[in-house]
């Protein structure tokens, strides 16, 4: 099978799209990919570092507002279309899989245009604008979320596979996560993430709570700054407590994140979608803080979603302290029975084969493919 695959802007788009091509070379090695990307998207380094062939267009996004800038992105998309059929011809792909960020819009529009299969993968609760946009034209829509079907209401195929990092992550081995951590097998890990750049108000609170951590010394503590917050974070709570405390480490990045998962017993993290799904194929409990600053605040959606099931606490960052979210952990860790409903809960949202369905529904629109 022949795939052209296109999601960028940030790793919530572009690993699901990975993941996908994973699957497709796990069940068939004879399997050939083109990815189109953003020039300026992370998916311009991440994606030639994985192996995959790259070719990039230059789009940009919509502002929401009136703006000179809206008639740029115009013209870029209607660039973008022409270059990306010059590409598509080339290529004669079965199918066109779309995972979410600008750079989708002219890649799947020139592909359902030319007749090619199309699917586009949409992560969040929430509809993004480029996925509306692209729901009228392309041959399948996968959502990550059940019930959300109802969003792509004028698609002609609507079909519920959850998020293929699912598939990855679930497969993942945690004694090669404690190993990496340098923490015994067995450990308690508390995960905490303020994602892949940092968060400014989760870093705040963690130095807050960094005085209170000895009182759950069975627990250790992870701490993933993000590069930008690493050196004052350990500045911060060294200077306040004289030295970190022996049940905390705080690392700038974790590169093998799906092992550490494997091997964590709680999360504290925002609320991306391609996260979510990977926490929930593996059953784990959650404390979520949404960012605010995401279009449609669909990160708290996303969060409320796993809240309403049990699989997770949500606390709003207006309402974040270090002291609230020790008590948060504390409640979870102390209570055998709630951790246990709370795992329970969220692996029954979880969907660990997402990568299959989606790699699925490839082979059946590629089998109807004229440009085999």
């Amino acid at each position: 099978m022949r795939v052209v695959l296109s999601g960028g802007g940030t790793g919530g788009h572009i690993y699901p799209a990975l993941a996908v091509a994973a699957q497709c070379a796990a069940e068939d090695s004879a399997s050939e990919f083109l990815y189109i990307g953003g020039q300026r998207g992370l998916e311009s380094s991440i994606v030639p570092k994985s192996g995959l062939p790259f070719r990039a267009i230059d789009i940009t996004g919509f502002r929401r507002k009136l703006s000179v800038d809206n008639v740029k992105t115009v013209m870029r998309f209607l660039k973008g279309v022409r270059s990306s059929k010059q590409m598509l011809k080339e290529f004669k792909p079965d199918v066109v899989v779309g995972t979410g960020g600008y750079v989708c819009g002219p890649v799947v529009y020139a592909a359902a245009k030319l007749g090619i299969p199309t699917v586009i993968h949409e992560q969040n609760a929430v509809p993004g604008l480029t996925n509306k946009f692209l729901s009228k034209y392309v041959s399948t829509i996968a959502v990550s979320f059940e019930g959300s079907e109802s969003a792509f209401s004028g698609a002609r195929r609507v079909i519920y596979t959850g998020n293929p990092r699912a598939t990855v992550v679930h497969a993942a081995d945690k004694r090669m996560g404690f190993e990496s951590l340098g923490l015994p097998d067995g450990s308690k890990i508390i995960l905490v993430v303020g994602g892949s750049r940092g968060a400014k108000a989760i870093n705040e609170a963690m130095v807050e709570m960094a005085s209170e951590l000895p009182k759950l010394g069975h627990l250790s503590f992870v701490y993933v700054t993000g590069d930008s917050y690493y050196d004052s974070t350990r500045e911060a709570i060294a200077g306040k407590l004289g030295q970190l405390p022996g049940n905390l480490k705080v690392l700038p990045y974790v590169h093998n994140m799906p092992e550490v998962l494997a091997a964590t017993s709680l999360i504290v993290n925002r609320a991306g979608a391609s996260f979510l799904a990977e926490i929930t194929s593996l059953g784990l409990p959650s404390i979520l803080i949404p960012s605010p600053n995401v279009t449609n605040n669909h990160q708290e959606k996303n969060a409320r979603m796993l809240e309403k099931a049990g699989a997770a606490s949500v606390i709003l960052e207006p309402e974040l302290s270090g002291q609230g979210l020790f008590r948060s952990i504390q409640d979870i860790m102390q209570s055998p029975e709630h951790h246990a409903g709370m795992s329970a809960a969220s692996k029954g949202l979880g969907k660990p084969d997402s990568a299959q369905l989606l790699v699925a529904e490839l082979q059946r629109l590629a089998s109807t493919s004229k440009h085999k």
